[in-house]
């Protein structure tokens, strides 16, 4: 295939390859745009679904053995918004924003590999088989949680557990940051990078693997035949939805981990450990309903957005 790869989100394909145009014909998005575009498509979606993330994160914070602090996702809004505002809900919602840009950029050029490494994978009818799917996700997944996904998370947290202690001391996002690295060093924003690599490479893994496994469904026994855009969202909501079922309990294990008070566990099997003995199973599913009402909403959002943001670059972006 010619010219420069397209920008491929793990649940959304845009429309210049759901056409499936022939190799060297399709018309493909300039890196620079799709960049920007999936960072400002991702900056936009994050502004209007933090607020569930924020309580997905307060709820899986929250251990049983303190006692609990919130009776479940109603109780831990009203608390914010009674403590501090609607703007509360909004606590550590900066590290994501600063970070959708370079996230995009890491994402391209992760899944411009591994568009090109699905290729080489496809069998002699051009077909990408769902077990392949998977390992193509799972190294993109991975990439992306070493290179930007665990400082944006860990940060995040910190943000987000400081605001409910007894004496928050983060005035905002670079004195926050640059008090994290004072007192704990630049390995303070790397917490919990196993199970992030965990999560994101599992969480990856599962979108990809479903992804393909219902294109090839849905193909049957034509590869080239075109997938409406409405139906690619559909299964980017669906394989996102079992991402989330699927993978809740490392997403849990992440949060624990990068929260302030991680210096309780000694490894990431240890939080699972005492995470399972003193709260139980039912602790490594805290915060799905949150996060399943996100992903949804994310896919909705970056889908409609990524394409018209592209439409308006090119317009004052000329690079044909």
């Amino acid at each position: 295939m010619s010219g420069n790869p397209t920008f491929v989100s793990p649940f959304h394909r845009p429309r210049c390859l759901a056409a499936a145009a022939p190799a060297g014909k399709a018309k493909l998005t300039h890196p620079g745009k799709a960049i920007l575009a999936g960072g400002i498509a991702g900056g936009i979606e994050i502004c209007i679904t933090f607020p569930t993330e924020y309580v997905k994160t307060q709820l899986q914070l929250d251990e049983k053995a303190n006692p609990p602090r919130y009776k479940g996702i109603v109780d831990c809004v009203k608390q914010t918004v009674d403590g501090h505002g609607v703007r509360g809900l909004y606590r550590g919602l900066s590290s994501l924003l600063y970070g959708s840009i370079p996230k995009a950029a890491v994402r391209y050029y992760t899944q411009t590999y591994n568009h090109f490494l699905s290729n080489k994978m496809r069998d002699e009818n051009g077909k990408l088989d769902s077990t392949r799917g998977l390992f193509c996700g799972l190294g993109a997944g991975m990439a992306e949680a070493v290179v930007v996904v665990c400082p944006m998370e860990t940060v995040k947290v910190k943000f987000i557990h400081d605001q409910s202690s007894a004496n928050p001391k983060y005035r905002g996002f670079f004195h926050g940051v640059g008090e994290i690295i004072r007192t704990e060093g630049l390995r303070g924003t790397y917490q919990g990078l196993t199970a992030t690599v965990l999560k994101q490479g599992s969480n990856q893994a599962i979108r990809f693997y479903v992804m393909t496994s219902l294109r090839n469904w849905y193909k049957g026994d034509d590869p080239n035949k075109a997938i409406n855009p409405l139906v690619t969202g559909a299964f980017g909501a669906f394989a996102g939805a079992v991402s989330v079922f699927g993978n809740t309990p490392l997403d849990v294990i992440k949060t624990r981990m990068q929260g302030l008070e991680a210096h309780k566990y000694k490894s990431t099997l240890d939080c699972a450990v005492k995470i399972m003995k003193h709260e139980g199973p039912k602790a490594f599913y805290k915060g799905t309903v949150p996060r399943l009402g996100r992903v949804c909403m994310d896919v909705a959002i970056v889908f409609i957005i990524y394409e018209e943001v592209v439409k308006v670059l090119n317009k004052v972006w000329k690079t044909d």
